[in-house]
Parts: C-alpha cells; structure tokens; sequence
C-alpha cells in the first residue's frame, strides 16, 4: 500500500508551478513511511506512470484563474477522469487524461482512491515564483497532504 503524491505544472509560468512547489515543500517534511512525492511538471504520461501501482493517489495542479486566486477545490479524482484526445502529440496528454487511461490500462493496479487538488492562479506570465495569494494557498495544500498522509499511514483514509 502507497500513496503517491504528484505536483503538475509549469514553474516557469508563476502560478502555474503551485503543484511542484507543494511537492517541494513536503519534501522538507517528515512524511510516513509508504508516501511517495514526484514532480511531474506537464508530462500527463508521468502521472500515469508514478501511480501505477499506489492505492492511493493526490494530485496538485492550478486551475486556471476565474475567481479568487488561491482558492482550494479539493474534488474527487473520479470527476476529472477525461478521455484523451485523439491526437499524435503526447503535449496533448494531461493529468487527467492520465487518470482515465491509467484506470483503464493498468485496471486493480491503479489507484482506486484519487483526490485531486487544485488552486486557484492568479497569474500565469511567464516568471518564476508564485503570487502570495498562491503561495499562502500551497502551504495550506501541504499541511492538508500531510494530515491526509498520516490518516493513511494509520488505515483511515479508506
């Protein structure tokens, strides 16, 4: 039993990089044992990958900016799930394409509990770093993985 947290996005577009930045950050904190952290950036294939085989699975992206920035909408996996597009570019594949074709490829060995964070961007210009809004909102993402982490750790996040 593992669980996999993955951060997507683009670190070179401001906010975009909440996800890898939440990643970061739970790097510098002492997770129980059987918690894996990856920093996917924008590759949906990696995604599918680094899940299979987890029981559980979180992941962190932005969402693109329509109201307050650094607002949090924690929204089970299985609502995203979406079909990839036809098409010969795997630029095309994201996230949650990859939860559908990983659910589909690799069936009782991914995850069947996903939950899916996403905050609320302020500003996705090309530039490093994120807004404050955004970077108030990733620690809060942080400290809610880690309490998810341990309920996992202790069998309760079932």
């Amino acid at each position: 039993m593992t669980l996999a947290v993955i951060g997507c996005g683009n670190p070179n577009r401001r906010d975009d990089g909440v996800g890898p930045e939440v990643v970061a950050r739970l790097r510098r904190r002492s997770l129980p044992e059987g918690v894996g952290l990856y920093d996917a950036g924008t590759d949906g294939m990696a995604v599918m990958y680094r899940a299979r085989g987890a029981s559980h699975l979180i992941i962190v992206d932005a969402r693109a900016p329509e109201g307050e920035p650094g607002a949090i909408y924690d929204v089970p996996g299985e609502m995203l799930e979406a079909p990839p597009p036809q098409s010969l570019s795997l630029h095309d594949f994201r996230w949650d394409h990859a939860l559908y074709a990983g659910r589909k490829i690799y069936g009782k060995d991914f995850p069947p509990r996903v939950k899916v964070f996403l905050v609320e961007a302020g500003c996705l210009d090309l530039g490093l770093g994120l807004t404050e809004a955004v970077g108030a909102a990733a620690d809060r993402v942080a400290e809610k993985i880690a309490a998810l982490s341990e309920d996992y750790a202790t069998g309760g996040w079932a």
